[in-house]
């Protein structure tokens, strides 16, 4: 195999490096969020709302990059396991509120490890985390231009 060709090996591949790195992310929240009962998008959502409660609908997939037909089934099935509301503004009818519930609040106390057991699997210097997700944010930036 020629050299122009090495760059169609599959190990060459940065979108397989990251995407092969997120399955194995994905199997370490797996067991982390289990006793949580909560799937990876749903911990999502839901950091987003610890960061800041009672936002659109919108505001909530702009931050995670997801479309609403996306979003909703994870906010409703977050609504059935009571841990947010969903409510039609009173300004705009459009727009659904997402609000924490009680339990919504508690579950963070109960999440508070995860970044800290995830470094712990990396095993990799807090440098070392900081520098690697500045690095893709970078990327994600160039590539949403």
């Amino acid at each position: 195999m020629g050299e122009e060709h090495n760059q169609l090996l599959l190990d060459n591949q940065l979108c397989f490096l990251i995407y092969s790195t997120n399955l194995a992310l994905h199997h370490v929240y797996r067991q982390l969020l289990a006793p949580l009962g909560l799937t990876y998008p749903q911990y999502l959502v839901m950091l987003v709302l610890w960061e800041k409660d009672q936002l659109t609908v919108s505001e909530i997939g702009e931050r995670l990059f997801l479309e609403s037909s996306t979003l909703t089934p994870l906010l409703k099935k977050l609504e059935t396991l009571k841990l947010i509301t969903r409510q039609r503004s009173t300004k705009d009818e459009r727009q659904v509120i997402i609000t924490l519930t009680g339990q919504g609040e508690k579950l963070q106390e109960q999440a508070i490890d995860i970044p800290n057991q995830i470094a712990q699997a990396a095993s990799c210097t807090p440098a070392t985390l900081s520098e690697l997700k500045q690095q893709l944010s970078e990327l994600r930036l160039n590539l949403t231009k």
